[in-house]
């Protein structure tokens, strides 16, 4: 069975947020991921952390104003020297926070557009780069048009492409489970043919986005494949919880 992260922005909402920390190791898990932790100095969340005795699996590098509708900058006009910034205030986070994995996001273009192809490439470089001067991995992730309408990375054939292209190997994939569903289904035989250049799975049951076993997909059978495919990162719980968190916790194996 794979080793699960909780996603600290989707579970323990009941919870403020550097408070979710001990409450995901209360309720067995072993690992942590969020989308972002820039509301709070790194030296405190590495504190919940430690004293929570957690491990951290990933979070997301700055994506513009959130607030306001944005989704990351990498593919922007004229936001260039921003998401450089941005990369570099997340590389000092991970490095205060202890992160394997930093998830670039690309923002909201159009992915037939030239130019957006080329910022988007030109920002992965330079995300590259950066994370591999610090001796930390990087991932991008295919998102769906019905979650994120407008995503400029909503195709994993297109997200493999730009990785092959760039040809660095400490940059992988970021397969969520929930969003090769919804966009291109297949997810089994997916799993088997990008399993080498996977670097994080993440998991929520579709179409509702809730706990795994209340969907449409045999979740069991997909965590036997990447067990069976010899997958050893964590599988990052990116639901919403029906209700209370630890009420809906029974699909995951106790150890």
């Amino acid at each position: 069975m794979p080793r699960f992260a909780a996603n600290l922005s989707m579970m323990f909402t009941e919870h403020a947020f550097l408070d979710r920390f001990q409450a995901a190791a209360d309720a067995g898990f072993e690992a942590v991921e969020y989308l972002f932790p820039y509301d709070h100095p790194a030296e405190a969340v590495a504190e919940r952390l430690r004293a929570a005795g957690l491990r951290q699996a990933l979070f997301n590098m700055p994506p513009g104003d959130w607030a306001q509708g944005e989704r990351g900058l990498a593919a922007l006009a004229g936001r260039e020297a921003e998401f450089r910034a941005c990369v570099l205030k997340a590389v000092d986070y991970a490095g205060v926070i202890g992160t394997p994995l930093l998830h670039m996001m690309a923002g909201l273009a159009s992915a037939a557009d030239p130019g957006a192809r080329r910022r988007y490439a030109e920002a992965l470089a330079f995300a590259a780069g950066e994370t591999e001067k610090a001796g930390i991995g990087l991932v991008i992730e295919p998102i769906n048009a019905r979650d994120m309408p407008g995503y400029f990375l909503g195709d994993f054939e297109d997200a493999l492409s730009f990785l092959r292209d760039l040809n660095r190997p400490h940059v992988r994939l970021q397969f969520d489970i929930y969003h090769r569903q919804i966009m291109h289904g297949d997810v089994i035989m997916a799993l088997r043919a990008m399993m080498p250049v996977i670097g994080h799975v993440q998991i929520a049951s579709v179409p509702d986005r809730h706990e795994p076993g209340t969907g449409e997909l045999d979740d069991d059978r997909i965590f036997a494949e990447l067990d069976a495919l010899g997958y050893d990162g964590f599988v990052g719980c990116e639901y919403r919880p029906k209700g209370r968190t630890v009420d809906g916790l029974g699909w995951m194996p106790r150890h």
